[in-house]
Parts: structure tokens; C-alpha cells; sequence
């Protein structure tokens, strides 16, 4: 779709009492936790699924012809190829790139050492302690892009941070979209169910950035998932078509629940998930090389008495690690992980479980975070208080990956040493009054209050801190700047789109 150039507009700085919250540049080593041993058994792994295995890609005719053209091996609609082949073809996507966001102090780098953070991605319930739990909508949606705005622990805006199920699935991207593009100046992704919905958020995203800027930039990506096992569907081939064709980025994740989609041994579903990512990758760099793509995980052990997935168990640990080794190693942007667990409110089973989850992936170097705050109920639900509360947590991990240990001559305060006799206390030492401010991190719903104080302030756990601090920031919203004209073109683009499609509600 030509759109006019517009690579100079649209410079806004955000309102001041927004922090910029750029994305995280690691300095913290990766815990690589696999030897060499292992390393080259799994990719032997992957490999024998590329050659002999193979990967289904089903109803797009399309990719079936963009492969039997690059001179892959197809039976009936397997493709099978040799392994490096597909590792050369991988080998061009970008090891790290920026998606720019509207606001240019809000763009993330992806790849490489960095690591950005995105809130919960696609649930069709919503929960708080006012209304409990129901079925996610656009007002329920809207509040949660704008404390995904206002949040300056979060980086990226994600896309479906709820389900809004008052609005047509036909038609609920253009909302969905016209909100994170107008309340949010932060980076997005964007739809991916149909073809049709894919092309309009690439359209809807060239108005914003006009065409010379998005022909030579990444502005919006896509998010999929793999049918796992060993199975591409349309949804992702034309999805990569859409994306990758226009030079924007894809993020491909297998979803495997070791028992179910892929074998209960971890050491096995993490080899498919390379292998079935690693497919999609080549297939993507086919379409158009160099085309920016992230290589995802999203595995989970279950309980095997009743088939639900489990989260922050040491099985999905391992797997991060594993797959953050193996990612590296291929030379690509690494998704996995996030704040993740099965239980239904944020309580302790939530905490245990979400900071395990992120703990790992934040050790293993996951690029790009989705589900980092707002999990709940297995993804079922996206939790206002547990947004709020993932986020806060998020800082310390920020603080962990992006400064680690300083040990500067200032850091060493021998100064302070002169100044306090043995037996005293640095309290008021000048090296004390000069860092006090930075020198801890101080988590904004945590109370460590003595108990007196804590019960005359009314007694209130995490929760009731978090739903009173959400309340506070939707309050003081104050939207990002926005070129009028770039904002009547997108709602005239909507209002015409709306118009040409008929409801429908699956």
C-alpha cells in the first residue's frame, strides 16, 4: 500500500512524568548451562528432523511453491532438507535489530545483548479486585495499553494484552491496533490470525511511519505459533508472507507441552522446537532475506494426571537455558519465557511460579519477553493487579541484567573509610550522601515498614497496593503526542476497513 514518506515526522518526547524506559543493554553473563557434549548432540537433534524428520507446512499452496522453487524436498507437504542448508539460510536473518517505535526514545534493539520486556499476550479474560473475573473488552484493553504505556519497566507494548470480546474477531484488530497506535508510543506488534489481518496492521503501520521510513526500518512485528508437532500452518506461513515480505519482523514459537505436542523428555521437545522454529526462519529468509526474525520457545511440562500445563517447574527452567544456548549458537533473536503460572489469583503459587519462570529466562538471555507481566491462569487471564506487580519485579531484574556488580573506585568508597572509625556506621558519610538515591533498588509495592506502621496504613497486602496503584496511573494517563493528520488517516483507514468486512464473531 503507497503511502507518502514521513521519515523526518513525528519526533514527540513523552510527557515528562513518563519515563522513557528504554530497553535492557546486558552487561550480566548468559548462564550457559550446557557443555559443548550436549550442545552438539541437540543440534545433531535438530538436524535429523530437518533431513529425515521433516516439517508439515499445510493449506498455503504458496509456501509449498516458495519451497519446491528454493529446491527444498517435498512429500505431499513435508519438507525436508539438508540441515545446512537451513542453518545458511537462518545465517541471514539479523543477529539484532531495531524495531523503532512512534516515539524514537522509546525504540528497542532485539538480538544480541539485549533483553526487552513485553506484558501479557492474548487472553480472553481479565481479572481485578473490583470485578473479578470476566471477559476481557476494549475498555478493559484500553486501560491495559495505557499501563503498558505508563509502566517504564515494560518496553514494548505487545498486541493482544486481553481479548476484547465485545467487538467483532472480524474487525477487533482495528481497534486493538488503533489503540496501541494512538494511546502508546511504545513499539507493538501486530495481527496475525488471517492474511487479511496481517496486511492491514503492515497498511495501518505505514501510515504511522509513512513509507520510506518502514521500506529501510522494522516498525511492527508478528507473533505465531508453530501446530506443534512438526506442523506449519497457514496462519504462519502467511503471516511470514505479509511481514517478512514487507521487510518487518516475524517471531515464530513453538508451543510444546512435553507429553502432548512433543515428546515428555525435555532434552527432545527442546531439539523439535529448534527445529520447527529454525524451518520457519529459512522459510522466512526465502521470502526475503534479511528479513528480521525471532526464534521462540514456549515449552511447558503438564501434569500428566489431568493434561494441564505447569509452569515455573524445572523442566521449562532447563529448557530456557538450553534453548538460549542453542539460539545464540544459530545467531538469532531468542522469545521465551515471561512472569508465568497456572494459578487463578496472584498469590503465593503465582509468585513462586512467575519468579521462577523469569528468573530463568532472564538468566538464559531471552531477547524478547513476552508474558512478563499479567499472567495468570495458564494465560487464560490477564490480571490487572498481577500486571502491576510483575512489572515492579521487572525492575529488579532490569537493575540485575543492566548494571551487575560495579566495582569502579567509586563503587570501592575508600573515602567513606576514612571518615568512619571502627565500630561506627557510614549512614551519614559523604560517600553515603552522594549515592544514596541510586544505590538500591526500591520496588514500588513492596513494604518494608515496621508492622506498626504497616497496620496503621490500613494493613494492605501486595494486591490491594497494586489495584490502588493501576487506579492512581489510569488516573494521571496523560496520551503521547500524536500528529492530527497521521491520527484522522489511521481512524479513516479503520472506519473504511470496518465498512468493507461483515461481523463475524469466530
Amino acid at each position: 500500500m503507497a503511502r507518502r514518506a514521513r521519515a523526518s515526522r513525528d519526533r514527540n518526547t513523552a510527557p515528562a512524568d513518563v519515563p522513557a524506559s528504554p530497553w535492557i543493554q546486558r552487561t550480566l553473563p548468559f548462564f550457559d548451562a550446557l557443555d559443548e557434549e550436549k550442545l552438539v548432540k541437540l543440534e545433531a537433534q535438530v538436524d535429523w528432523i530437518f533431513e529425515e524428520v521433516g516439517i508439515a507446512f499445510r493449506d498455503d499452496p504458496e509456501a509449498l511453491r516458495i519451497w519446491k522453487e528454493a529446491g527444498a524436498r517435498i512429500d505431499g507437504d513435508t519438507i525436508r532438507a539438508d540441515a545446512q542448508w537451513i542453518r545458511s539460510l537462518c545465517a541471514k536473518a539479523p543477529r539484532e535489530f531495531t524495531q523503532l517505535a512512534r516515539n524514537p526514545a522509546r525504540s528497542v534493539t532485539i538480538g544480541g545483548n539485549n533483553q526487552v520486556f513485553a506484558p501479557i499476550y492474548g487472553a480472553p479474560f481479565v481479572r481485578d479486585l473490583e470485578d473479578g473475573r470476566r471477559y476481557g473488552d476494549m475498555a478493559a484493553f484500553e486501560k491495559l495499553v495505557k499501563l503498558t504505556y505508563m509502566h517504564p519497566n515494560l518496553h514494548h507494548g505487545g498486541f493482544v494484552i486481553c481479548e476484547p470480546c465485545d467487538v467483532p474477531v472480524s474487525k477487533r484488530h482495528f481497534d486493538m491496533l488503533f489503540a496501541h497506535m494512538t494511546l502508546s508510543d511504545k513499539p507493538h506488534l501486530g495481527a496475525i490470525t488471517e492474511m487479511s489481518r496481517a496486511q492491514d496492521s503492515v497498511d495501518m503501520a505505514e501510515i504511522v511511519f509513512g513509507k520510506d521510513v518502514m521500506d529501510n526500518n522494522c516498525v511492527i512485528m508478528g507473533n505465531v505459533n508453530t501446530n506443534s508437532p512438526l506442523l506449519v500452518d497457514k496462519v504462519v506461513t502467511e503471516a511470514i508472507r505479509v511481514y517478512c515480505g514487507r521487510n518487518q519482523g516475524i517471531v515464530v514459537v513453538p508451543f510444546i507441552l512435553s507429553g502432548a505436542m512433543g515428546p515428555v523428555s525435555t532434552a527432545a521437545s527442546v531439539a523439535q522446537a529448534m527445529a520447527e522454529a529454525m524451518m520457519c526462519c529459512a522459510f522466512a529468509q526465502i521470502v526475503r532475506p534479511g528479513a528480521p526474525f525471532v526464534l521462540g520457545n514456549f515449552l511447558s511440562s503438564m501434569s500428566l494426571k489431568s493434561g494441564a500445563p505447569t509452569f515455573g517447574m524445572p523442566e521449562p527452567v532447563v529448557s530456557n537455558y538450553a534453548i538460549g544456548q542453542l539460539a545464540r549458537r544459530a545467531g538469532l533473536p531468542l522469545r521465551c519465557g515471561g512472569s508465568l503460572t497456572a494459578s487463578k489469583i496472584e498469590d503465593a503459587q503465582a509468585a513462586y511460579e512467575s519468579a521462577d519462570s523469569m528468573h530463568s529466562t532472564m538468566l538464559a538471555g531471552a531477547n524478547f519477553v513476552l508474558h512478563s507481566a499479567g499472567w495468570l491462569e495458564g494465560g487464560l487471564c490477564t490480571g490487572f493487579e498481577k500486571l502491576i506487580m510483575d512489572a515492579d519485579r521487572l525492575g529488579s531484574y532490569q537493575k540485575v541484567l543492566s548494571q551487575g556488580l560495579d566495582t569502579s573506585d567509586e563503587a570501592m568508597a575508600r573515602d567513606a573509610y576514612a571518615e568512619v572509625a571502627p565500630g561506627g556506621h557510614f549512614l551519614g558519610s559523604g560517600h553515603t550522601m552522594r549515592n544514596y538515591q541510586t544505590a538500591f533498588y526500591e520496588p514500588k509495592l513492596s513494604d518494608s515498614e515496621n508492622v506498626e506502621s504497616w497496620e496503621e496504613g490500613g494493613s494492605k497486602d501486595m494486591r490491594q497496593r497494586a489495584y490502588e496503584r493501576w487506579n492512581q496511573m489510569l488516573n494521571e494517563y496523560q496520551a503521547p503526542p500524536m500528529d492530527e493528520a497521521v491520527k484522522e488517516e489511521l481512524a479513516a483507514y479503520v472506519a473504511r476497513r470496518k465498512e468493507e468486512i461483515p461481523d463475524a464473531w469466530f
